[in-house]
């Protein structure tokens, strides 16, 4: 074999048409060995070649005999001295942090482990037992692919409905499906998936981690796996576990494959990333690739004493985006899976850990500065998990512009009003508007706020109304895991139940909570399985569960059809009237030298316009609110102005019914500056959760008897003689 010097970029295993350049970067290695196996299966290297090339810290080489489909790791060689950061050990088989592909999953071993399990010294301790036998192997690959005519569909973000989606949970029982893709990348962009991604009305779906990742050891020795994912190995190679069993080296072109379908659906897809630790744990974790090839440079060491990681993640580890080349692993990782793999956008998990400088949470961190002047990731969606688990981590409404967040404040109100708490009519109002208290001071848009009631962390939806307590022994953590405080109620029973009356609450619940996430404004995200009714038996942490618990059942009982029926409709009105995807906030009242308009009125049951005392009240459950179509002071894309219908909300979150009289008051000043008043006008009604009222028309200033715990809204359209109509006047 004929070995040249090469160059140290690109970074990786880059394949010409003719041969192969590997390029490592390791600042403190002494000498690096590119090691090849003749195939995934075997127990050793068949050839081992001392990399010749090292410039500006990057070891690299040349070879023309090498192609597509070669299995390879890494041999680094340097100090081995814990407490001053080095953990170098040329025993361990390395994974390429550039690696495209991770052809051999890790099957669990101690000669993992930099050091000797069971030493008294630990980690300070130095294990001489070769692990190539079990060590997870890279595979060089062909990029090639034709993408033909795709197109990114670029859904605006006041446009957009994510679905927060598994990809083996979502498609593992999807009917329709041949049996031997399910639970893949190729299922995932089959057409019965995308038909129902579209008939929810779904633009973006937003992926759980497929970077190749890597279960604990002390899961697999229970029995468990780390299904969620959220443990990376390698940023660059999509996780074999969700390619075709009989052929793993076929997961790029699947993943890519399911890119292109989505997008002639016009559907986005979107990676939930984990670039604030990876998989190696904390000191006493194994050597499988960081670790082993520069752990100095790679993580967030304690200055103090070098053999601890700065830990903001609760996963042993920190990345150190303070070193320049693991900042450009992070922007190289990001480019590639948008220029290369044709993805639309990045959900980053624990994103404060990726700003944080010395310690502080910093939006001027040099992470944000870059992706900020990155000519390619500043054109995608960017997602951020705006929390750590660090000091000064919770930073929900302080991401810079560019930026969206989960706004977790929306789904703790949203929840607990529900519920029935008391003392949240204002922030349930001020949620269901766009956060503007987060979002506005700092020049972002309704659309900053990533609304959500529930999420893969957590309860589902079904699960949100029918228990009080987290039931996850399954986890074999005595219950300890997942989070307490969950601001759910099972609606008197907890868990199955036969009781209808308990059953016909639930499912009303489970109505409000999804009209009220698809009727506020910002950016509607549903956790994938919740329009089908899924649970998962009040585990609220199945981060380990790739079985049942996990997966959605879509077999339906009629119930649970129409439920789906009733999240279609949702999100066809939600669609159907701009005053539901406003790109500005509301302003409320808005004087000019020739008008005072109102793009907003919140109303008390007597129609009458909410003054400070309302909001004070703390046992009240109940609002109205009017969106003024014809104020939305926005153009299109063609320069248009932007109108839409008035649409009416009113809420109940109180055990009790109460008549509401629909406005207008006559003697209610709002009352002049909204088109209302025309007898020719009705409010139509579109939607009811409480499932009383079918479609029909209410005359204005007529008595509504809003149902306990429900939700309605209205249309003020023209009289419809085809309706049922209503004229009790108070």
């Amino acid at each position: 074999m004929r070995i040249l010097p090469g160059k140290p970029y690109p970074l990786g295993a880059t394949w010409d048409g003719m041969g192969v350049n590997f390029a490592l970067f390791s600042e403190n290695a002494t000498k690096v060995e590119l090691c090849f196996f003749d195939s995934p299966a075997r127990r050793r290297e068949s050839s081992r070649i001392t990399m010749p090339g090292f410039t500006n810290n990057v070891w690299h080489v040349y070879l023309k005999d090498v192609h597509p489909g070669q299995a390879y790791g890494y041999r680094v060689y340097g100090p081995y001295n814990p407490e001053e950061g080095h953990r170098f050990n040329p025993n361990k088989i390395l994974v390429d942090p550039y690696s495209k592909l991770v052809t051999r999953r890790l099957r669990w071993h101690d000669s993992l482990y930099g050091y000797q399990i069971g030493n008294k010294r630990q980690d300070l301790s130095f294990d001489k037992r070769d692990n190539a036998a079990y060590a997870p192997l890279c595979v060089v690959v062909d990029d090639s692919f034709t993408w033909g005519d795709d197109t990114r569909p670029n859904t605006p973000w006041h446009e957009t409905i994510i679905y927060e989606a598994h990809v083996k949970g979502f498609t593992r029982k999807f009917p329709g499906i041949p049996e031997d893709i399910r639970g893949t990348y190729l299922a995932l962009g089959s057409e019965p998936v995308i038909r129902h991604l579209k008939s929810i009305g779904v633009t973006a779906i937003e992926l759980m981690p497929i970077h190749q990742s890597v279960a604990d050891n002390y899961l697999a020795q229970g029995g468990l796996t780390n299904y969620w994912g959220y443990n990376t190995l390698s940023f660059f190679a999509p996780d074999t576990r969700f390619a075709r069993q009989d052929n793993h080296l076929n997961a790029v072109q699947e993943f890519k494959m399911m890119v292109r379908a989505m997008h002639a659906a016009g559907i986005e897809v979107i990676l939930d990333v984990v670039y604030n630790h990876t998989a190696e744990g904390n000191h006493l974790g194994p050597t499988l690739s960081f670790r082993g090839i520069d752990n100095l440079c790679y993580y967030r060491t304690d200055p103090a004493q070098r053999r601890y990681y700065v830990d903001y993640t609760g996963c042993g580890n920190t990345l150190n985006m303070l070193h320049p080349n693991v900042l450009q692993l992070i922007m190289d990782s990001l480019r590639y899976w948008v220029e290369e793999m044709h993805v639309d956008g990045f959900r980053f998990d624990l994103a404060s850990a990726l700003a944080r400088e010395l310690y502080d949470v910093d939006k001027l961190s040099a992470f944000f500065d870059v992706i900020q002047q990155d000519p390619v990731i500043s054109r995608v969606k960017l997602i951020a998990e705006p929390w750590d688990l660090g000091k000064g981590g919770y930073q929900v409404g302080n991401f810079p512009v560019l930026w969206t967040e989960w706004n977790g404040k929306y789904r703790d109100t949203i929840r607990a009003f529900w519920k029935g708490d008391e003392a949240l009519v204002g922030e349930t109002a001020t949620r269901l508007t766009g956060s503007s208290d987060l979002y506005e001071h700092s020049g972002r848009s309704p659309h900053a706020s990533i609304n959500f009631v529930t999420c893969h962390d957590g309860f589902t939806m079904a699960d949100l109304v029918s228990y009080n307590q987290k039931h996850n022994l399954a986890n074999k953590e005595d219950n300890r895991d997942g989070e307490s405080h969950n601001n759910s109620w099972n609606c008197g029973v907890e868990g199955d139940t036969t009781d209808l009356e308990i059953l016909k609450l639930r499912m009303k619940q489970r109505r409000n909570l999804m009209a009220t996430l698809l009727l506020s404004l910002g950016v509607p995200m549903i956790s994938g399985g919740d329009e089908v009714g899924r649970t998962q038996k009040g585990n609220n942490n199945a981060y380990c569960q790739d079985n049942e618990v996990s997966w959605t059942n879509w077999h339906l009982n009629e119930s649970e059809k129409e439920f789906l029926e009733f999240v279609k409709r949702l999100t066809r009105v939600r669609k159907q009237f701009p005053v539901l995807q406003r790109r500005k906030f509301l302003r409320g009242r808005v004087s000019s030298a020739d008008q005072i308009s109102e793009d907003v009125i919140w109303l008390n049951a007597d129609a009458t316009e909410m003054i400070d005392e309302d909001w004070q009240k703390p046992a009240r459950h109940h609002f109205g609110v009017l969106l003024n179509g014809e104020h939305i002071d926005e153009v299109d894309s063609e320069g248009n102005i932007v109108t839409s219908s008035t649409l009416l909300i009113l809420c109940n979150a109180h055990w009790e019914g109460m008549d509401f009289v629909l406005p207008p008051k006559s003697d209610e000043e709002y009352a002049g500056n909204f088109a209302v008043s025309q007898p020719e006008k009705a409010w139509k009604l579109l939607l009811d959760t409480s499932g009383v009222y079918d479609s029909s028309c209410w005359e204005l200033n007529s008595r509504f008897y809003l149902n306990d715990r429900s939700l309605v809204l209205f249309e003020l359209s023209d009289k419809d003689e085809n309706l049922p109509y209503s004229s009790i006047y108070d």
